[in-house]
């Protein structure tokens, strides 16, 4: 019996997840500057015109200076912009108009194993770029501490659940425009009430509780914690929330790339 034969199929195989992801990182090469720069500069320019416009009207909010209550809110926000849409839009590129999946499926590489190899390599850029407003704050006078060393690792396990996200929702997807609901009515409101720009305390109770099913919110608070070394017990229950979020949208992903790829 053959190797691919052999092969089991449902199973995660490491060989297949390494193909995968060397065949991204060889294809990232030849655009990184460009996704680089998107992923980036928009949620700086969020923590400059926040951070600065409303800093010179609120000096302080939280207990910390305004500039970096929201620095460290607009780590959250990079890892969001810079996994979910890649996810949305890059993975129905590929399926849709490249068939760059057909052909990595006609190895022994199986949906999940796909779907898994890209959500990880989007929430690893995900959890680099996220990092981004922290250090452009560090400039502006945001002291650095030992606990920014576990925000590229809360930017990695928030971008994975949002990369599954964008991969479930492409997965669904008939054409770009059903991106324009999902961007409108879901991405948009997670966004503003995630605690970023103003806390949540100021909102009704009933927003303060939705607003706690949000993972971006529980990113936002853990990359604060971490950034402050204000860690709390709660924090735990935040990461299990995150953890939570990327195991059901993964599988959800799944199965969504399995209706369009598997006839």
């Amino acid at each position: 019996m053959s190797a691919v034969e052999n092969r089991q199929l449902g199973r995660l195989e490491r060989s297949a997840l390494t193909g995968v992801l060397v065949r991204e990182v060889v294809n990232f090469s030849s655009y990184w500057r460009s996704t680089t720069f998107s992923s980036t500069v928009e949620p700086t320019i969020y923590l400059l015109a926040f951070g600065f416009g409303f800093g010179s009207i609120v000096s302080r909010i939280g207990g910390y200076p305004y500039v970096e209550f929201v620095a460290t809110g607009t780590v959250a926000t990079a890892v969001l912009f810079s996994s979910v849409f890649p996810a949305m839009f890059g993975t129905f590129v590929k399926y849709k108009f490249q068939r760059t999946y057909d052909a990595i499926l006609a190895a022994p590489v199986d949906t999940e194993e796909l779907v898994s190899a890209e959500a990880i390599w989007i929430a690893t850029r995900a959890g680099v770029y996220g990092c981004v407003p922290m250090l452009v704050a560090i400039a502006f006078g945001l002291d650095p501490s030992w606990g920014m060393l576990v925000v590229p690792f809360i930017g990695w396990l928030a971008g994975l659940g949002w990369a599954c996200f964008g991969i479930m929702i492409a997965g669904f997807a008939s054409s770009f425009e059903n991106f324009n609901y999902i961007v409108s009515a879901v991405i948009t409101p997670l966004f503003l009430v995630a605690g970023t720009f103003f806390p949540l305390s100021r909102l009704p109770e009933w927003a303060q509780t939705l607003a706690q099913l949000n993972p971006l919110h529980q990113c936002v608070e853990l990359v604060r914690h971490a950034v402050f070394g204000a860690w709390e017990w709660s924090d735990i229950a935040r990461a299990g929330v995150l953890v939570l979020f990327a195991i059901v949208l993964w599988r959800i992903a799944i199965h969504a790339m399995e209706r369009k790829l598997i006839d």
